[in-house]
């Protein structure tokens, strides 16, 4: 946590960072929520309220420049938890919380914790210690409408005070320092979500903001909502062909991404569907790359390009989550697709690929089918290579108990060597069957991705989500440039792959990079990310990896998610283009909580499971909006599910 979420984030202060190394945050969260405390996210405490995220927390006292000797008052205790990082460093802290039963927990963790230089009350913060003053330091853990003139009053001078001001979800941390008696200087620190502060000087009980959604006595046509709203494009409905025209603006790009929020939401695959047919049928794009395995894809490709299935055909989509591919919006669009197809010429057609990289024995089939073909001497070779895959072909996500042995680096300069012969011998393959090259030689590539991935993965953290982001980009590389300098492709993906990484949690404060990251670095302009959100409905999704599929119920957004935002517009569907309005992109900059479903949803735990931090505006080009949305059909029973458990937990 120290040395991810704060040094590598610019807290410096080593004061700061040895204190939040040394307090046990696990101590002070809910219990069964001890597995998020060390995750750079805010937790429930009751009444509520939240512990804020760490990184926030090193913020504020890193900011409150707090020093040995000095005297705190932090405003908000809530668990006991900042109190304690003070404790740390100041003399002595002084904390309070309007809610009794907050203050009498803290007090039982600070005690059973030795904390001595602590004191808490129960009370209304916005009035501060008098009693207790002067403070070197004053840290606000909600927010207010301004600054409380009683807690600028009880400032020493050269006294800091942190807080932030702002409604719930436009909030700014303010610094101010007491330069005299009557002299405050002010700072703006950037902007955060805290809950409001509640008391004679800040909010009432009723909430920070009223119905409409902005400051008492602030201009409707300021608030955020009203002018999202007031830029937002309506769209039409996804089968209306208006819908696909409303994205013509990015017909001149050679890449579009386009993302989801969820991987089991029916109006996200059909507006991609109408984005793509109107993109195709208008516009000349010919590839459309999908997060899903290479050999799946490529069952539904020949079909859609009409040639001839493979000479033991299986059922693609057959693993888990079968409903993500396995579904009848995607039945659709393969079925249009064909017809769309079948009086062009070859070259002329638009292919389905997949860009992802799990399915190693499909994969490894694909490639020995093919050499069989083409080249039996080589084939008797590779099948010898492939063989040290095989004990893990059915369940190649323990492959990676291998790493405990040495075998692992036979295997995989075997792969690599092959993968290597296949592309040397590219020339005589392509004259024989340019189409057919291009399917083995990717697969090739992706036994020897997946088997690093799987590797990798044994491990977790960055290197097996960069692994996997950095293959999809390059087989969507390889698939371009195939077609030539001309190709235009369309990619299909979640929103955590095709949003720019670097202006989310995934790349500031994980290391993660993306597809959409890779893209905007290769095409700059010539690269349109593309992102979709929703409120609330339902979704297909399982509780837990290899679980069943159920529709769930999506709860309302977060009040300090960017999804609320677009909510509180009150407009039920439309495109947003930040880049049309100065102030909503910098309105849309500031960092603020947005939500991830993948094939897993857990809504008992939404907030720690399903949010994170980004910066809508510098995330994505363009912005797609659903308020409410329904579950995707599945295709055919969903308790019949062979294959793996692979890309748990580290895909979305």
């Amino acid at each position: 946590m120290v040395e991810v979420q704060l040094a590598h984030r610019g807290v410096r202060d080593p004061l700061v960072l040895e204190a939040m190394g040394s307090v046990p945050r696990e101590a002070f969260v809910e219990p069964g929520f001890e597995e998020f405390a060390y995750e750079d996210s805010p937790l429930p405490i009751g009444e509520g309220q939240t512990i804020s995220q760490p990184y926030v927390v090193a913020l504020m006292i890193e900011a409150a420049e707090v020093k040995p000797g000095e005297r705190v008052l932090e405003v908000g205790a809530g668990s006991g938890y900042a109190a304690a990082v003070l404790a740390q460093i100041a003399d002595r802290v002084y904390g309070i919380e309007r809610h009794p039963s907050l203050v009498q927990a803290a007090q039982r963790r600070l005690s059973d914790l030795k904390y001595t230089n602590v004191e808490l009350r129960s009370g209304d913060g916005t009035l501060g210690w008098p009693e207790a003053a002067p403070f070197d330091a004053i840290l606000v853990s909600a927010g207010g409408p301004q600054v409380p003139k009683a807690l600028k009053e009880q400032l020493a001078v050269g006294g800091r005070l942190i807080m932030p001001v702002g409604a719930a979800g436009m909030q700014s941390l303010q610094k101010i320092t007491r330069k005299a008696s009557g002299e405050f200087e002010e700072q703006s620190l950037g902007a955060v979500a805290f809950v409001p502060l509640v008391g004679e000087h800040g909010w009432t009980e009723d909430g920070p903001r009223s119905a409409t959604g902005h400051l008492p006595g602030q201009s409707r046509s300021r608030s955020l909502p009203a002018l999202i709203a007031k830029v937002a494009e309506p769209l039409a409905d996804c089968d209306d062909e208006d819908f696909g025209r409303a994205f013509d603006d990015f017909a001149n790009r050679r890449i579009v991404l386009l993302g989801e929020a969820t991987h089991g939401t029916s109006e996200f695959y059909r507006a991609r569907f109408a984005i793509t047919r109107r993109l195709i049928e208008a516009h000349g794009f010919t590839i459309v790359a999908v997060e899903a395995d290479w050999p799946d894809a490529a069952a539904i490709d020949r079909y859609v390009r009409h040639r001839d299935p493979r000479a033991h055909p299986g059922r693609a989509f057959q693993r888990f989550p079968t409903w993500m591919w396995r579904n009848t919006d995607v039945h659709d669009f393969v079925e249009w697709l064909r017809a769309h197809n079948e009086h062009l010429p070859p070259e002329k057609r638009a292919g389905f690929y997949g860009l992802d990289l799990y399915n190693m024995s499909g994969s490894i089939a694909a490639v020995l089918e093919y050499l069989e073909k083409v080249d039996p001497d080589a084939a008797a070779i590779a099948r010898e290579r492939y063989g040290c895959l095989t004990p893990w072909q059915k369940e190649p996500s323990t492959y990676g108990r291998a790493v405990l042995t040495d075998s692992y680096r036979r295997c995989e300069d075997a792969v690599i060597e092959q993968c290597r012969e296949l592309l040397r011998k590219e020339l005589d393959y392509a004259q024989n069957d340019g189409a057919s090259f291009l399917d083995a030689a990717q697969n090739a590539r992706l036994i020897a991705s997946a088997e690093r991935y799987y590797r990798i993965m044994y491990y977790g953290g960055a290197e097996s989500w960069n692994l996997r982001d950095t293959h999809m980009f390059d087989t969507l590389m390889h698939l371009v440039e195939a077609q030539g300098s001309g190709a235009k492709a369309l990619v299909w993906a979640h929103n955590s792959h095709i949003g720019d990484a670097r202006h989310t949690e995934m790349g500031q404060v994980r290391d993660e990079l993306n597809i959409g990251q890779l893209c905007r670095e290769r095409f700059k302009a010539q690269a349109a990310l593309i992102g979709f959100g929703t409120h609330t409905g339902t979704v297909a999704a399982a509780t837990d990896w290899d679980e069943d599929m159920q529709i769930m119920r999506v709860r309302p957004s977060h009040r300090n998610s960017y999804e609320r935002l677009c909510h509180d517009t009150a407009v039920p569907r439309f495109l947003l283009r930040p880049d049309r309005d100065a102030v909503v992109r910098r309105r849309l900059t500031d960092p603020r909580l947005e939500r991830f479903i993948g094939v897993i949803y857990r809504p008992e735990t939404e907030l720690m499971s399903h949010y994170s931090e980004a910066s809508l505006a510098r995330q994505f080009d363009a912005y797609v909006w659903f308020d409410e949305t329904t579950a995707v059909t599945p295709l055919g029973p969903q308790h019949a599910r062979p294959g793996v458990p692979d890309t748990y937990p580290f895909a979305v």
